[in-house]
This record gives structure tokens, sequence and C-alpha cells, in this order.
């Protein structure tokens, strides 16, 4: 992949910044909620909460900015009880963000009067990890959304929630939903939005074989990971599918990859890039071809391959090329709904690929755990060996910007 990036923010070693997806009905990424460490080997709710609220303000929003973050969705932010009733000017585009109440903020008179000046003003309010008790009702009939934790409730009193909670003005938001079940039981019972990773856990049952479209790209990644395919070879195939090569030349030919003459055919592409990057490219686009999964999956794919690639060039630790493919084909089993072990079986992968995905063993497999790590904000485990822990942010960082202009160059976002 070009080496071509954004620079890196100048951020303080130890600050740490990461996002996770919340969803529509539709399973369309309507925001991010910001996640986020400002302190050395600690998360963000185990240190001064004000201080880590002020970190990810000042952090995302002066030092790295909005668009690298979020894009063009919602950012959803903490507030602590001291930060909410005394909250800075700090510039927030406040048709942009949702200020996120906290659960352990004790509600008095001060509190509803911040909240409601907050909401005036014209920001979104949203009550997190909320349980309903009758002294918070000021604090309902002010929020814009409600996050409810799903699995801090018993299956009635989540409906008996929904129920008294609903109203047409307010959302409803299911937080730490892990799989496809749960979500489809909080879209029957109403919920509005949904956060948690079930989006990139696979929905295997038994006997179902995956759509034909699905099997058509798991054919394809095949023959286009053979190491034994030539160069004429791999031509022919991408050739053969007419969006596929199109989508290839105009990858090729965008502003990310920085070329001085056009590339007008694919077998000007393969002499340009090269075998190895010109698969993975033509791997990247046959899985964005895949129907019926949210988006937001393909971008993880794009985000984790980059990460990969790039903690593996920078440590020296593995082979860049196997670390990209590691991360990208790290969704495929959550994209094609079949268990990992069954697909590897199909993929002729090399070995410390195949290690990767299946066990995170060996020098990729390291690296892939590392950056599945700091995907879920375990950022004092998310080390890879040979670098210093900021580095592994600024290739997260790096790896948003490089995944963000790749969908934009084939519009598959």
């Amino acid at each position: 992949m070009p080496e071509r990036s954004l620079a890196a923010p100048a951020l303080a070693p130890n600050v740490f910044i990461g996002r996770q997806p919340i969803y529509d009905r539709e399973l369309r990424v309507i925001g991010y909620e910001l996640l986020y460490r400002g302190g050395e080997g600690n998360r963000a709710g185990e240190i001064d909460g004000d201080r880590a609220t002020s970190q990810v303000l000042v952090n995302a929003f002066l030092e790295i900015g909005l668009e690298r973050l979020v894009g063009d969705r919602l950012a959803f932010i903490n507030l602590t009880r001291a930060f909410l009733t005394a909250f800075p000017e700090l510039g927030l585009p406040r048709e942009r963000v949702v200020l996120e109440v906290l659960e352990d903020i004790e509600v008095d008179e001060e509190v509803v009067a911040a909240v409601r000046g907050l909401s005036r003003k014209g920001y979104r309010i949203a009550l997190d990890d909320f349980i309903f008790h009758e002294r918070l009702r000021p604090l309902v009939d002010l929020a814009d959304i409600i996050k409810i934790d799903v699995l801090a409730l018993s299956a009635e009193a989540l409906a008996e929630h929904v129920a008294r909670l609903r109203h047409p003005r307010r959302r409803l938001l299911a937080e730490k939903v892990e799989d496809q079940a749960m979500f489809r039981r909080c879209r029957e019972l109403g919920f509005d939005y949904f956060q948690g990773y079930f989006f990139c856990r696979p929905e295997v049952v038994k006997g179902r074989r995956p759509p034909p479209n699905r099997m058509a790209v798991l054919r394809l990644l095949a023959e286009l990971q053979d190491p034994w395919t030539t160069a004429e070879r791999l031509e022919a195939l991408v050739g053969a599918d007419a969006a596929l090569g199109y989508r290839l030349v105009r990858l090729v030919n965008s502003p990310w990859f920085g070329l001085r003459t056009r590339v007008d055919s694919l077998r000007r592409a393969i002499v340009v890039l090269g075998t190895r990057q010109l698969r993975a490219l033509a791997s990247v686009l046959a899985m964005a071809r895949i129907e019926g999964k949210p988006s937001e999956l393909m971008t993880l794919a794009l985000v984790r391959a980059r990460m990969c690639e790039l903690l593996a060039a920078r440590s020296g630790r593995a082979d860049p090329q196997a670390a990209f493919t590691a991360g990208l084909f790290s969704v495929l089993d959550a994209l094609l709904d079949q268990p990992m072990d069954e697909l590897l079986e199909e993929l002729p992968l090399a070995d410390e690929v195949a290690a990767a995905l299946a066990r995170r063993e060996g020098p990729v497999g390291a690296i892939l755990d590392c950056v599945l790590r700091y995907e879920h904000a375990e950022w004092e485990r998310a080390c890879c060996p040979g670098l210093r822990p900021e580095a592994v942010r600024d290739a997260y960082l790096e790896a948003l910007d490089w995944a963000r202009e790749v969908q934009r160059a084939v519009g598959v976002a």
C-alpha cells in the first residue's frame, strides 16, 4: 500500500483515543462514541474523570480533528459532573456532537440546570447506561437519546424500560449488543440505535449455505490469494469482472496513490504496483461487494489491514503484506457468516497469515492481536514489540485516514 498519509497529530505519549460505531435500525452508522485514555496504565474510567473528559475534548477537536475521528457522523462524548456543570466554550460544533451524562453522576438541581442549559444552547443530550428511577425524571424529560445497557436488565425489565421511556422526540439506544440475536430482539422492542460488537461477529446457522454473491467473492479471494497466480492469470482473473477491473484502475489513479502518469489498463496497473499489491487491492474491492452487511464492517477491515501493515513495517517484526492480509481477512467470518476455521480451509493463505487468523500465533498474529486490543480500547494490552505505545496509537489514526480515503476513491463508503 502507498506510504502517503496525513501527519499524525502531536499528542502526548500517554493519550490514547479510539471509537465505537453506533448504528440505526438499517445498520447505517449515525455516529461514534469516542473512547479514550489519558493516563499511563489506566482506562478512562479508572482515572480522574474530569481530566479524562477534558483530554478527549481537547485532543479530539483541537489536536486530532473531528473529521479524522468521525468523518461526517456524530461524536458521542462522555461528560462528568464537574465538566458538565462548568462546561467550557471550546467551540464544539453543536450539530455534530452528542453530550453523554454518565450514569454515576449524582442528579441534583445543579446537574439538571446544567443539562437544561446545554440543551437550550442546541446540544443533543444522551443519558448513559440508564436505569430508570423516578428521581431521574427531570433528566429524562431533557434527553434526546437514552442509552440502555441491555446486559444489565432482564428481558422483562428491558421491555418495561422501552415502554416507559419511548417518546416521539426521544431515541432509545441499546448498548452492549453483542450478537445478531440480541440486535434483532432490541430492534423488535423498538430501539432506534444500537452499539456493541454484534456487527463483527458471524451469524452461523448449520446447514445454511451462504448466498451466491458471498460464495462468488470467496472463490475470487481464493484465486487472488493463490501464491502460484501469475501476473497474466491475475490480469485475466480481475479483467473477467468488468466492475472489479474498473474500480481497481479507478483506485490506482486516485490522488491517494499520487502516480505521475495515468494508469489506463490492468496490465499497466500490475507493472506499476506489482502483483502482491494489486492482489491486495483486488481483495479489498471484492470484499466490499458483499451484500447484506453494514458498510462499517468494510471500514473496520480496511482500518485493521492498514494498521497491521504499518505496525509490521515500523517494527520490522513481520512481513507488512502478510500483516495487511491478516488484518483485511480478520472480518471474513462476519462478512460471510462462516466460521474462520472453515474459511481457512478454502483460502490458500500463507502459513503465517493462517496462523494469525486462527490462533493469533507468530509475528503476524502478535500484530493482529495488538490491533484488535487497541480497537476494543484495551490500550494497556495493545503492545507491539519494538514500538512504543504512542506509535500504536499513531498507526491507528493513520489507518483511519487511509481507510476513509480508499473508500472515497472507489465509492464503497
